[in-house]
């Protein structure tokens, strides 16, 4: 139930969710549910401390970026620079990877460090010929990092190529690429 609750109401999946952990506390896909649940009603240090329990249980290096994301949320980015460099991250599919490096260059963003956060960004498959949502995402990173560190008309360039994947338009790509031409 919390799962379906998510994205309408994240505030009555969190009750399920936390419902769901009385009963089964012990299970790591219920901690992880909860701790996801909590992440999307904005409660980032129980959200980060239902994560933790889930790795605990279940073990690998799952939710790393939405770990790290919470530790921005609790004004720490540092920590999530930390959870990004650490041995678990170097574990991560290449997706995860990627996720991980948005939130990175996110806390980088928020100490100020905007070169630092292009090399985070940069880091990761720049390809301008993907075509995967994934992609699209890191593009948008991208191009909102270069837009931060003065460089409107690169960052023009990766909302156009954000854009020309997100057909759906789940990102404003678009809106920021007219705002930038004006």
């Amino acid at each position: 139930m919390a799962a379906i609750l998510m994205a309408e109401d994240p505030q009555r999946a969190l009750e399920h969710a936390r419902a769901a952990k009385d009963r089964a506390g012990r299970v790591g896909v219920v901690r992880e549910t909860a701790g996801v649940a909590a992440y999307h009603a904005v409660e980032w240090k129980e959200a980060l401390a239902e994560l933790r329990a889930a790795r605990r249980i279940s073990g690998g290096p799952g939710m790393l970026a939405v770990m790290a994301d919470c530790e921005r949320g609790l004004g720490r980015p540092e920590k999530a620079i930390e959870l990004a460099r650490s041995e678990e991250a170097k574990q991560l599919d290449n997706e995860s990877k990627t996720e991980l490096a948005i939130v990175a260059a996110g806390a980088r963003r928020d100490m100020g460090q905007i070169d630092e956060a292009l090399v985070e960004l940069e880091t990761q498959d720049l390809n301008p010929d993907r075509e995967d949502f994934e992609a699209a995402r890191l593009f948008y990173a991208y191009a909102d990092a270069l837009v931060e560190a003065g460089r409107k008309d690169d960052a023009k360039v990766w909302f156009t190529r954000c854009a020309k994947i997100d057909v759906d338009q789940m990102l404003d790509a678009r809106e920021r690429i007219e705002e930038l031409s004006k």
